[in-house]
């Protein structure tokens, strides 16, 4: 029997995404619940299965190519068996194999009156993308389905080169500019000799070798250059005494392994910002023109490092899970953001961000802010410092901790005074 490898629905307003690369090839046999290819939004990156085991009788849509959800990726079934040749199939299954992939230069559409705005359906990443460039839709040919503008045709819209600016007309020399002696200009300049290599003409350095930006990778370029054109950003830093944390973790780590959950500094670190939060209510908010929106949900986004970039997975009403929760939640977010298992709706809503930059070792960063939210927490690496205490020298398991802010939302003594209620928290753990 055959069965149908679909495009998936990846998450609300998701309304399509790129075949970024097949694990299989036409031949192959596959298990019930096998990864067969990946696919990237300009959120995530996740895994396709196969619904039934199988051969790959027939790949659909090539590697790199765009697919509306519910179109027909590939087939699978019994050796031989024939793929139903109908009318509804065909329709689906229309996609570009390799050679006849979209040009890399967009052919615009027929100019059509100006002042009447685009009418045809679009995603909100396409939404978002012509607002940001003031891109007039109506100049694009879209080659989605029913013409529909896609993600690819906007962006190549958006990259092809323009036309050069003509210089501006010389300007007439003020009659009160003294004038220069012509001689030294019109001497010729000595030919540079071996004695001068720093003038030698330097030769053609080697074409680079250009990386292919994946989908992810070019929505977090996106994401962070907006971040920067939109909020003032400030850091400021504090140092963190985590040796109550350390020793509480020490003493629980074996009971929370026992309910599944592997106790990290990361879940106290969440416990401690969740109580902040309620106590500093102006950090989870964010900045509009008609004022500052303060949420009533505490959603902390994590920020994860997977191979092709960063992703920041949500834990949802935060404020609501103790710390095996918090754990287990952590736990589940982070193992399936490495495993590309995440679907949209795991990264959208956060209120506030928090990254780990210390897991790699660093001591200080300034990370960006995680647009819309007010700002982002960057904890760096934990390690035992000697430190002074009432005259007296102590080891204690120490690290900087630092907060990225919007400037619009926050002053310096509002950002300190959330850090300090951190601080409090971790510093006096029971």
């Amino acid at each position: 029997m055959i069965t149908k490898v679909i495009m998936p629905e990846m998450g609300e307003g998701v309304v399509e995404g790129t075949v970024a690369r097949w694990l299989v090839s036409e031949g192959d046999f596959v298990k019930q619940y096998d990864p067969i290819l990946e696919i990237e939004t300009d959120k995530v990156t996740t895994e396709a299965t196969a619904e039934e085991s199988g051969t790959i009788l027939q790949i659909c849509v090539a590697e790199g190519a765009v697919a509306p959800v519910g179109t027909v990726l590939a087939y699978i079934g019994e050796p031989g068996e024939a793929i139903p040749e109908n009318g509804e199939v065909k329709a689906a299954t229309a996609a570009p194999a390799p050679e006849q992939t979209i040009p890399a230069t967009a052919v615009p559409a027929t100019p059509i009156p100006p002042n009447q705005p685009y009418t045809g359906r679009i995603s909100p990443v396409v939404s978002r993308i012509a607002a940001e460039h003031n891109v007039d839709l109506n100049q694009i040919q879209g080659t989605g389905l029913d013409g529909r503008i896609t993600k690819k045709d906007i962006l190549t819209y958006v990259e092809q080169p323009t036309a050069p600016t003509p210089p501006p007309p010389p300007q007439p020399t003020p009659i009160a500019e003294p004038i220069q002696p012509a001689q030294p200009a019109m001497s010729p300049s000595p030919t540079p000799s071996p004695a001068h290599p720093a003038m030698s003409p330097s030769p053609t350095p080697p074409h680079p070798h250009l990386l292919p930006l994946t989908s992810i990778r070019r929505s977090i370029a996106e994401h962070m250059v907006r971040s920067k054109h939109t909020s003032p950003h400030v850091t400021t830093i504090f140092e963190f005494d985590f040796t109550n944390v350390d020793k509480h973790r020490r003493g629980h780590k074996e009971q929370f392994a026992r309910d599944g959950a592997n106790l990290t500094f990361t879940a106290y670190i969440v416990a401690a910002t969740v109580a902040a939060l309620k106590k500093h209510p102006l950090v989870n908010s964010t900045w509009t023109e008609n004022g500052i929106e303060l949420k009533r949900e505490i959603n902390i986004g994590m920020a994860t490092a997977v191979d092709d970039g960063l992703i920041v997975p949500v834990i949802k009403n935060a404020d609501s899970l103790n710390l095996l929760g918090l754990a287990r939640v952590i736990n589940d977010l982070a193992q399936r953001a490495r495993s590309k298992q995440l679907k949209p709706a795991d990264v959208q809503g956060g209120t506030f961000s928090i990254t780990n930059h210390g897991v790699s070792g660093s001591l200080f960063a300034t990370p960006i802010i995680n647009q819309p939210q007010c700002g982002i927490l960057g904890v760096g690496m934990i390690e035992k410092r000697v430190k002074v205490i009432h005259d007296a020298i102590a080891i204690r398991t120490m690290a900087y901790v630092g907060l990225t802010f919007d400037h619009r939302i926050l002053d310096g003594a509002s950002a300190d005074n959330f850090v300090a209620a951190i601080k409090e928290e971790i510093e006096n753990w029971r």
